[in-house]
Protein backbone atom coordinates (compact mmCIF):
# COMPACT_ATOMS: atom_id res chain seq x y z
CA UNK A 1 0.00 0.00 0.00
CA UNK A 2 1.72 3.56 -1.24
CA UNK A 3 1.95 5.80 1.94
CA UNK A 4 1.47 8.72 0.21
CA UNK A 5 -1.90 7.99 -1.29
CA UNK A 6 -5.05 8.85 0.83
CA UNK A 7 -6.85 6.06 2.27
CA UNK A 8 -10.89 6.10 2.05
CA UNK A 9 -11.84 5.87 5.27
CA UNK A 10 -15.69 4.66 3.82
CA UNK A 11 -16.38 0.84 4.49
CA UNK A 12 -17.66 -0.89 1.27
CA UNK A 13 -19.81 -3.91 1.63
CA UNK A 14 -17.92 -6.68 1.01
CA UNK A 15 -15.74 -5.03 4.51
CA UNK A 16 -18.89 -5.29 6.19
CA UNK A 17 -20.09 -8.95 5.15
CA UNK A 18 -16.59 -10.56 6.66
CA UNK A 19 -16.83 -8.40 9.57
CA UNK A 20 -20.27 -10.01 9.62
CA UNK A 21 -19.16 -13.35 9.39
CA UNK A 22 -16.27 -13.33 12.23
CA UNK A 23 -18.92 -11.72 14.74
CA UNK A 24 -21.51 -14.75 13.69
CA UNK A 25 -18.99 -17.42 14.60
CA UNK A 26 -18.91 -15.48 18.04
CA UNK A 27 -22.13 -15.20 18.25
CA UNK A 28 -23.03 -18.94 17.75
CA UNK A 29 -20.15 -19.52 20.88
CA UNK A 30 -21.97 -16.74 22.80
CA UNK A 31 -25.11 -18.22 22.13
CA UNK A 32 -24.25 -21.70 23.57
CA UNK A 33 -22.76 -20.31 26.36
CA UNK A 34 -26.12 -18.45 26.89
CA UNK A 35 -28.00 -21.62 26.55
CA UNK A 36 -25.61 -23.30 28.91
CA UNK A 37 -26.47 -20.56 31.06
CA UNK A 38 -30.06 -21.67 31.62
CA UNK A 39 -29.81 -25.21 32.15
CA UNK A 40 -29.67 -25.18 35.84
CA UNK A 41 -32.54 -23.25 35.94
CA UNK A 42 -34.61 -25.47 33.74
CA UNK A 43 -34.69 -28.50 36.24
CA UNK A 44 -34.00 -31.54 33.65
CA UNK A 45 -36.73 -29.51 31.60
CA UNK A 46 -36.69 -28.62 27.84
CA UNK A 47 -37.42 -25.31 26.34
CA UNK A 48 -40.93 -25.26 24.48
CA UNK A 49 -40.56 -23.78 20.93
CA UNK A 50 -42.13 -21.02 20.60
CA UNK A 51 -41.32 -19.31 24.17
CA UNK A 52 -41.06 -15.78 23.01
CA UNK A 53 -39.48 -15.24 26.69
CA UNK A 54 -36.59 -17.44 25.73
CA UNK A 55 -36.74 -15.79 22.72
CA UNK A 56 -36.30 -12.13 23.72
CA UNK A 57 -33.54 -13.38 26.59
CA UNK A 58 -31.89 -14.64 23.29
CA UNK A 59 -32.00 -11.13 21.54
CA UNK A 60 -31.36 -9.42 24.75
CA UNK A 61 -28.10 -11.55 24.37
CA UNK A 62 -26.83 -10.56 21.03
CA UNK A 63 -28.29 -6.96 21.66
CA UNK A 64 -25.60 -6.38 24.91
CA UNK A 65 -22.60 -8.24 22.42
CA UNK A 66 -22.90 -5.83 19.84
CA UNK A 67 -23.94 -2.60 22.22
CA UNK A 68 -21.53 -3.52 24.37
CA UNK A 69 -18.65 -3.26 22.10
CA UNK A 70 -20.09 -0.44 19.76
CA UNK A 71 -20.08 1.94 22.60
CA UNK A 72 -16.82 0.50 24.76
CA UNK A 73 -14.14 1.12 21.87
CA UNK A 74 -16.34 1.54 18.87
CA UNK A 75 -15.85 -2.48 17.36
CA UNK A 76 -17.01 -5.71 17.68
CA UNK A 77 -13.97 -8.16 17.44
CA UNK A 78 -15.06 -8.58 13.79
CA UNK A 79 -14.77 -5.08 13.11
CA UNK A 80 -11.36 -5.07 14.68
CA UNK A 81 -10.48 -7.93 13.21
CA UNK A 82 -10.99 -6.23 9.39
CA UNK A 83 -10.49 -2.69 10.32
CA UNK A 84 -13.43 -1.16 10.63
CA UNK A 85 -14.69 1.52 13.86
CA UNK A 86 -18.38 2.61 14.61
CA UNK A 87 -18.54 6.42 15.21
CA UNK A 88 -21.71 9.02 15.13
CA UNK A 89 -21.92 10.92 12.30
CA UNK A 90 -20.32 13.68 14.02
CA UNK A 91 -16.82 11.33 14.33
CA UNK A 92 -17.45 10.56 18.08
CA UNK A 93 -17.96 7.61 20.21
CA UNK A 94 -21.84 6.64 20.31
CA UNK A 95 -23.79 6.10 23.59
CA UNK A 96 -26.45 3.43 24.74
CA UNK A 97 -29.42 4.80 22.43
CA UNK A 98 -27.37 5.58 19.20
CA UNK A 99 -26.40 1.71 19.95
CA UNK A 100 -29.98 0.63 20.75
CA UNK A 101 -31.57 2.52 17.82
CA UNK A 102 -28.04 0.79 15.07
CA UNK A 103 -29.13 -2.60 16.65
CA UNK A 104 -33.08 -2.45 15.83
CA UNK A 105 -32.38 -0.53 12.22
CA UNK A 106 -30.17 -3.72 11.68
CA UNK A 107 -32.64 -5.92 12.12
CA UNK A 108 -34.89 -3.91 10.00
CA UNK A 109 -32.10 -4.45 7.08
CA UNK A 110 -32.16 -7.87 7.74
CA UNK A 111 -35.71 -8.34 7.58
CA UNK A 112 -35.63 -6.22 4.04
CA UNK A 113 -33.40 -9.51 2.56
CA UNK A 114 -30.68 -7.56 3.04
CA UNK A 115 -31.73 -4.95 1.44
CA UNK A 116 -30.68 -2.23 4.13
CA UNK A 117 -27.27 -3.86 3.71
CA UNK A 118 -27.27 -3.42 0.08
CA UNK A 119 -28.33 0.53 -0.02
CA UNK A 120 -24.57 1.13 1.30
CA UNK A 121 -23.74 -0.25 -2.47
CA UNK A 122 -25.84 3.39 -4.09
CA UNK A 123 -24.83 5.56 -1.24
CA UNK A 124 -21.98 7.86 -2.09
CA UNK A 125 -21.00 7.48 1.79
CA UNK A 126 -21.06 3.51 1.77
CA UNK A 127 -23.90 3.59 4.72
CA UNK A 128 -26.46 0.91 5.39
CA UNK A 129 -30.01 1.99 5.96
CA UNK A 130 -28.98 1.22 9.58
CA UNK A 131 -26.34 3.84 9.63
CA UNK A 132 -28.31 6.14 8.41
CA UNK A 133 -30.88 5.70 10.79
CA UNK A 134 -28.97 5.71 14.03
CA UNK A 135 -26.71 8.80 12.47
CA UNK A 136 -23.96 6.58 12.28
CA UNK A 137 -20.81 5.53 10.05
CA UNK A 138 -18.55 2.80 9.79
CA UNK A 139 -15.02 4.46 9.40
CA UNK A 140 -11.59 1.90 8.14
CA UNK A 141 -8.65 1.84 10.71
CA UNK A 142 -5.50 1.59 9.32
CA UNK A 143 -3.75 -1.48 10.31
CA UNK A 144 -0.72 -1.44 13.30
CA UNK A 145 1.28 -4.02 11.42
CA UNK A 146 3.95 -3.58 9.06
CA UNK A 147 3.74 -7.07 7.38
CA UNK A 148 0.85 -6.55 4.33
CA UNK A 149 -2.08 -8.28 6.01
CA UNK A 150 -5.31 -10.59 5.15
CA UNK A 151 -6.86 -7.07 5.79
CA UNK A 152 -5.09 -4.62 3.51
CA UNK A 153 -5.12 -7.28 0.76
CA UNK A 154 -8.96 -7.33 0.91
CA UNK A 155 -8.56 -3.25 1.14
CA UNK A 156 -6.86 -3.45 -2.65
CA UNK A 157 -9.24 -5.69 -3.72
CA UNK A 158 -12.04 -3.46 -2.66
CA UNK A 159 -10.25 -0.54 -4.59
CA UNK A 160 -10.03 -2.37 -7.52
Amino acid sequence: MNPNKKMDIRVGLPRRLLSIAYDGLLMFALLIVANALLIPFLHGKSITPGNHLYQLYLLYVIYLFFAWFWIHGGQTLGMKAWGIHLVSDDGKPIGWWRATVRFFSAIISWALLGGGFLWSLVDREKRSLHDILSHTRLIRVAATSSKPSQREQADEKEKA
